[in-house]
């Protein structure tokens, strides 16, 4: 079912829709040497397949976790010989990150020279994995994953099609089982199109794909996570900033979605104890206390029932007697977090350490805290655009939460109301 044409791709309206920049030099033919920057099953490959297609060249393909330099100058030479005869080359290094500096200048003359097209392909983040030499000859597109509505329709054109899909098998699905497969591939079109071809073995052919069909073929999935990597990185940032932002419920998404990825709850323990000498200081020195004491209560209690303890912390430090308030939005938190998938961290909220990340318009109006009136920037959310504003934590009116409950109330009519405002505004 791999897309043949443009107008077969879902996903990717940014760079593929009619007009755009990248879709008229791939019609055309006159593509550039690119690496694709994605998550997995968004159409990397696919692109690579299609911009050889279009431009009338060869298409070689290399995996950086299965070959070597040896191969690789083995294509690269028959590359250069199929340019001496005036035709071109496509080559699409897959999991291109995974190969070595040395490896990687290996291509530098053949780009330059016009041997190749040049497409690599990455789940990391060009700035930290690739060197500059290579990253200066290439222009960087970033993917995006695929949503669940435009996995929904790549699925239906499965079933539909009868040459290369399940069209012969007279098979019947509800359009909400359609979504739910959807949804449960996280982004990824090839892992709905495995789940898709599961389920439809199990029905058997003129069958009914039915909600207990897809009990079975998508139970213990998995989410996306990337521990060391991008992702990693932005989502501590989106942790931080939401504690800096007073903003709890934001806080506990990201330590959830952080969690439940697999994150070191030891590293998470010891940026939330930074957090509070960092952004709590001596305004409330109980944080600092509290946030040494919740550590050591995960190293004691481990998972899952230390994840509470880094929960409270980090409301308490989000906000600054007894009250299973917490213990519930931690479980809320959680159930959104497999609800939704992998969201992408907003754009204003990510880390962004170098010059490419920053011209991709990472952290681009992002509202320091500190310089806003009362030092909390109103107008900004913490959250996925997907998803909208959440309330997590509800305190009661015991103890130190009543005072806390107080001033959440202001803070989040406050909010709801700046974003009236904006909304007002922008109509």
């Amino acid at each position: 079912m791999r897309p043949r044409t443009i107008d077969e791709m879902v996903g990717q309206r940014r760079l593929l829709a009619p007009g755009t920049a990248l879709r008229r030099a791939v019609e055309s033919g006159r593509v550039h040497s690119m690496i694709l920057w994605g998550p997995p099953g968004c159409g990397k490959t696919t692109l690579a397949q299609l911009l050889a297609t279009y431009a009338d060249a060869e298409f070689r393909a290399v995996s950086a976790v299965l070959v070597g330099l040896p191969e690789v100058r083995q294509v690269l030479a028959e590359a250069g010989l199929r340019f001496s005869e005036g035709r071109r080359t496509v080559m699409f290094v897959d999991e291109v990150h995974r190969f070595n500096k040395a490896q990687q200048d290996a291509f530098l003359p053949h780009i330059e020279r016009g041997t190749i097209l040049f497409v690599g392909a990455t789940t990391e983040n060009p700035s930290f994995e690739l060197n500059s030499a290579l990253l200066s000859r290439c222009r960087v597109h970033v993917m995006e994953s695929v949503s669940p509505e435009d996995i929904a329709v790549a699925l239906q054109r499965a079933l539909d099609d009868k040459e290369r899909g399940l069209g012969d098998r007279d098979l019947h699905i509800a359009q909400e089982q359609l979504l739910l497969i959807a949804k449960a591939a996280d982004g990824d079109v090839r892992r709905a199109l495995t789940f898709l071809e599961i389920a439809a073995d199990l029905a058997g052919e003129g069958g009914t794909i039915t909600e207990q069909t897809l009990a079975q073929v998508l139970a213990d999935r998995t989410r996306r996570f990337d521990k060391g990597g991008e992702q990693f990185y932005d989502q501590i940032s989106a942790l931080h900033k939401s504690v800096r932002s007073s903003n709890p419920d934001a806080a506990l998404y990201w330590l959830a979605r952080m969690m439940d990825g697999g994150a070191d709850a030891s590293y998470l323990a010891r940026r939330l104890t930074r957090m509070a000498v960092e952004d709590i200081g001596l305004a409330d020195p109980r944080a600092l206390e509290m946030a040494v004491d919740a550590w050591g209560t995960y190293d004691r209690l481990g998972s899952p029932e230390g994840d509470l303890a880094l929960a409270q912390v980090a409301i308490y430090l989000a906000t600054t007697s007894k009250s299973n308030a917490a213990y519930m939005a931690w479980n809320q938190a959680r159930s959104d977090v497999e609800e939704y998938g992998t969201l992408d961290v907003p754009m204003h909220i990510r880390n962004a350490p170098t010059k490419l990340m920053k011209q991709l318009g990472y952290g681009k109006g992002y509202q320091y805290d500190h310089d806003a009136a009362g030092g909390i920037a109103l107008g900004q959310t913490g959250f996925p655009d997907a998803m909208g504003e959440r309330v997590y934590y509800a305190p009661t009116d015991r103890g130190l939460e009543g005072r806390m409950k107080e001033k959440l109330d202001a803070l989040r009519a406050a909010r709801a109301q700046a974003r009236s405002d904006t909304d007002g505004n922008d109509a």
